[in-house]
């Protein structure tokens, strides 16, 4: 009873989160979608098409149930997973993702939770696993990655949120006001910061001082 609670549990945690995921690309134009947006290259397109990678071999050769879809060998890899190339359009990279899916339930619905796996990228001790750390794993990637995801769509045109359902409409009187006082905030205590650096430094400069007088009264006595 408690596996298969869990199981449907994490399983609708990682649904909630792919969505979550892909709807940072909705209404974006075709280079928002897929320009670098940090000085590392991560990119909106290129998050979708990493988890969908990602997804597509635990869910697939950890359990000896290879993906269908034409995946490099895990040896090969060279970072191509994380940027869309001009060949590959968003919706190839959104059906991949989809595909995928179909692939995991299976595994996810068919196995137990302690059906054994072997991540043979991980490293010693920890390659033979089972599906339920497996899940877990997976989560957790596709969490950290929404949330990236999360943080590079605000930066591109303020939309932010995990379901369009939820999404506010944009104040920005109200965001300028609050990211003033978070600002106001900072900079107060890393002065005050600095204040009570600057008195230790005093102090010890004071201490030191003071001991040096009295080790020459005691040589000169």
């Amino acid at each position: 009873m408690i596996d298969e609670f869990a199981k449907d549990n994490l399983h609708g945690r990682l649904r909630r989160d792919r969505e979550a995921l892909l709807w940072k690309l909705d209404g974006l134009s075709e280079y928002d979608a897929r320009r670098p947006l940090t000085v590392t290259g991560s990119n909106l397109l290129g998050l979708v098409k990493h988890v969908a990678s990602v997804e597509a071999r635990y869910f697939g050769e950890v359990f000896d149930r290879p993906s269908p879809e034409p995946l490099p060998r895990w040896q090969d890899h060279d970072g191509g997973d994380l940027w869309a190339t001009e060949d590959e359009t968003r919706d190839q990279i959104i059906e991949f993702y989809r595909r995928t899916w179909e692939h995991s339930y299976a595994t996810i619905n068919e196995l137990p939770l302690d059906a054994p796996g072997h991540v043979p990228w991980w490293p010693d001790p920890h390659p033979n696993t089972n599906l339920f750390a497996v899940l877990v794993h997976v989560l957790g990637e596709t969490n950290r990655h929404a949330g990236h995801a999360d943080i590079l769509r605000e930066g591109v045109d303020g939309r932010t949120g995990m379901r369009p359902e939820h999404e506010v409409q944009i104040d920005e009187e109200a965001r300028a006001a609050y990211y003033a006082k978070i600002e106001q905030a900072a900079r107060s205590a890393a002065s005050a910061a600095s204040a009570a650096s600057a008195a230790s430094a005093a102090s010890a400069a004071s201490a030191a001082s003071a001991a040096s007088a009295a080790s020459a009264a005691s040589a000169r006595a």
